[in-house]
């Protein structure tokens, strides 16, 4: 029998030893008057004696972090999550045996344990170490651990295992409880900012019977209730927030989940978080100007600043913002001409250049991609990509001066794509022939190019008015921390043991 089985196994009869006493070890209500936090922000005032020479009694919960033993009295760290361990969310307790009596203090030694959930009834004083400390007249236990807690958890390796036990990284590490926080700052500050701009935020289907609004591959499901195969989302609901401006809306967002059946590697992921909105008579270039906004807001926000090393670039989002040019940056960076080289010369660059790419299914449009994705690397930004081929983009409306160009734009960050937006495609004949030129490309092989969507067409023949739309995954978050995508999410996918 391992040592954890042992553990396990003594502290079951712990648990049997409670019960016998007729104690609940698991109840569903504590008397807690103070989190510890607060117990300590307030520690001078709670700490005076009333006018009677009384010390107030208070009731702090908590999961015992330490325990130690002198003499009759036995020393505890609480720890009951109110703010990190190393920033307030701990207090010492000690707990003595002409306090609790001498029934009470064995009974408290026999069964309690480190990982325990704990309430403690008592009064607050500072020790001759100066140390801030609640003195114990009562105790009752919340939560009895049957697993302790791992001794020496920052000297694991295991990043693996790190993410497999998140709660434990979690407890342990304040950076990674720092990351969680600063995750949901992110995202609030964007919604924030986006409801004081005017939009609305928006719900739209998660399964679908066509997946649309990117190049991607999708989870594939079956509805049982209506025998069809669907699919499961691969963007925030692109076309259903198009149809909303079809149906009058002026500005849409949404923030969820979407899921793309995709490799996995430091800047990737399958399931992830993505905000998408839609905003009507507006184009690109507003959409750029708004961007960098909503980008700095959120960024300070989230961070309390706008200086970061990312990806091994110094990346100030003060400074003015740049503009790429799709083509000239990779003729700068490839020597290859994308307007006027056939595909057979962008297969070579690619070989000479030892650029990796999927063979299967490849076409003009996956090589200019692969091309693209070698040049980015050498650009820290904060910038914008412009100028896009209309084959790279099939939902953006044409450049007015140059028919061949998109008006989209990508934001450029740490050497990679952290958002993109367009003026949205609202001509239904153009959609409908490029719906068609891409569904040429699936049926030749190219699984992540789109499938062609009568019902988005359909709607479009009743009008769209000219429209921006905008979007941006947790990739951009990860970035920011500077971390792979997988160990910015808070519980990532794991393979089972």
């Amino acid at each position: 029998m391992s040592t954890i089985e042992e553990l396990r196994k003594v502290r079951l009869e712990k648990l049997k030893a409670l019960e016998h006493a007729g104690i609940l070890p698991y109840p569903a209500k504590t008397k807690r008057t103070h989190r510890i936090c607060e117990a300590l922000e307030n520690f001078d005032k709670l700490s005076i004696p009333d006018k009677d020479g009384e010390l107030q009694e208070i009731v702090l919960a908590g999961r015992i972090m330490a325990q130690r033993g002198h003499g009759g009295a036995t020393f505890l760290d609480i720890y009951d999550g109110s703010t990190s361990l190393t920033a307030g969310g701990k207090i010492q307790v000690i707990i003595k045996e002409d306090k609790v009596g001498p029934a009470g203090y064995k009974f408290f030694i026999d069964n309690f344990d480190i990982a325990d959930f704990v309430e403690i009834k008592g009064t607050l004083f500072t020790t001759k170490r100066g140390e801030k400390t609640i003195e114990a007249t009562d105790y009752k236990m919340l939560s009895k651990a049957l697993l302790p807690l791992p001794e020496k958890w920052h000297g694991l390796e295991n990043v693996e295992e790190k993410l497999r036990k998140r709660y434990l990284d979690i407890l342990f590490n304040p950076e990674v409880r720092e990351m969680v926080e600063k995750r949901s700052i992110f995202w609030q500050s964007m919604r924030e900012f986006l409801l004081k701009k005017g939009f609305m935020e928006v719900e739209t289907p998660v399964l679908e019977s066509t997946p649309g609004g990117a190049d991607a591959r999708p989870f594939t499901t079956h509805h049982n209730a209506m025998d069809m195969d669907v699919y499961l989302r691969i963007s925030m609901g692109e076309l259903w927030q198009k149809k909303l401006m079809v149906a009058g809306f002026e500005k849409v967002f949404e923030i969820g989940r979407q899921f793309r059946n995709e490799g996995m590697d430091a800047e990737h992921l399958q399931d992830y978080t993505q905000m998408e909105f839609y905003w009507a008579y507006a184009d690109y270039q507003q959409g750029m100007e708004f961007i960098e906004e909503m980008y700095k807001y959120i960024i300070e926000k989230t961070f309390g600043t706008l200086k970061f090393k990312i990806k091994g670039f110094d990346v100030d989002f003060s400074r003015k913002w740049e503009k790429y040019d799709y083509v000239s940056t990779i003729a700068k960076y490839t020597k290859i001409n994308i307007q006027e080289a056939s595909l057979s010369e962008m297969e070579k660059a690619l070989q000479k250049l030892k650029i990796d790419y999927d063979k299967n299914g490849f076409n003009i449009t996956r090589a200019i991609d692969n091309l693209w994705k070698y040049c980015r690397k050498n650009i820290g930004g904060p910038g914008f990509l412009i100028n896009v081929p209309v084959t790279m983009e099939p939902l953006a409306k044409r450049m007015e001066s140059h028919n061949d160009l998109v008006q989209r734009f990508q934001v450029i960050i740490g050497g990679s794509e952290n958002g993109k937006g367009f003026s949205e495609l609202n001509d239904p004949i153009d959609q409908a022939e490029r719906f068609a030129d891409q569904q040429k490309l699936r049926d030749s092989g190219d699984d992540e190019a789109q499938r062609f969507d009568q019902d988005f067409v359909e709607a479009l023949e009743h009008g769209m008015p000219p429209t921006c739309g905008f979007g941006v995954s947790e990739r951009l978050f990860a970035f920011l921390m500077d971390k792979p995508a997988r160990e910015c999410q808070i519980f990532p996918l794991m393979r089972p043991r």
